[in-house]
């Protein structure tokens, strides 16, 4: 069955971005509660950020569960990626992503590596950088299985990264370097941007879709922009998946009704 999932930021540095809440935890999860959702996607400034007894007793408490984890905070934060040229900061970043690994492992939720996987920078050969990404990437997989969980990596587009943007893109590359425990996000705004047919992607990523981020062509909640969801969840819906479906996007025109607008939509694509 495919679920619902709502995200909630609680970084500063990264207000602007694309998250349906953004006050404290409690009442951004009695909100979401309220309207229905089956889970919550949050982004913390670290691993160690909250206690995890205390986030537990809040998530039973409204009978949510946790679907993820972001670690955009260790790039946004602390300018760490799995591609700097940098050997030190790439251990950082490695060490930061573990830390959210284990925190989210807690709740059996997978990390997602978005923002930190970084981009080939000027001067360097980018088959080093796509081997620093597959060394990054296959550790920490290997390091999500110690824990149960898969990792999340997440193809962005041509603005935010020059590594991977598709889905297609992703598939070739865990595949071509052996790189396990490790599925693919898809990012319906950034699947508009560089996938030529959103729902033919997602059928033949098949089994590599692990997570979903729900958001329109504008980024703003499903049924605030021209993109049309049928064929989408008809894909997701053929390859079987029955993972979360995350409203990533802005919390327009304000967060409450940015959550309504997700959860309605939500049900119109996927539980008509």
């Amino acid at each position: 069955m495919i679920k619902s999932c709502a995200t909630i930021a609680l970084v500063p540095e990264i207000k602007v971005g694309p998250w349906i809440y953004w006050d404290d935890l409690e009442s951004s999860l009695a909100h979401a509660a309220s309207l229905g959702f089956d889970a919550v996607e949050l982004f913390t400034a670290s691993g160690d950020a909250f206690d995890v007894s205390k986030t537990k007793l809040q998530l039973a408490k409204f009978q949510l569960a946790l679907a993820a984890v972001g670690t955009g905070a260790g790039k946004v934060i602390h300018g760490l990626t799995l591609t700097d040229p940098d050997a030190h900061i790439r251990k950082k970043a490695v060490a930061f992503i573990e830390k959210m690994i284990t925190f989210g492992a807690a709740f059996n939720a997978p990390a997602i590596i978005g923002s930190m996987q970084g981009n080939v920078v000027a001067g360097i050969d980018r088959e080093q950088a796509m081997d620093w990404l597959a060394f990054g990437l296959n550790h920490l997989g290997k390091y999500a299985a110690n824990f149960n969980v898969p990792l999340i990596y997440e193809p962005l587009n041509r603005y935010e990264t020059n590594l991977l943007n598709t889905l297609g893109d992703g598939v070739d590359f865990l595949s071509a370097r052996g790189i396990s425990n490790v599925g693919l996000l898809a990012d319906l705004f950034h699947m508009n941007i560089e996938e030529v047919d959103l729902a033919a992607s997602i059928r033949a990523a098949g089994a590599y879709v692990i997570h979903v981020h729900f958001a329109d062509s504008n980024r703003r909640p499903v049924g605030n922009g021209h993109a049309d969801f049928h064929a989408v969840a008809q894909a997701l819906q053929e390859i079987n998946y029955e993972g979360f479906v995350s409203a990533e996007a802005f919390p327009y025109p304000n967060s409450k009704d940015a959550a309504t607008q997700t959860i309605q939509s939500f049900t119109y694509y996927f539980k008509q």
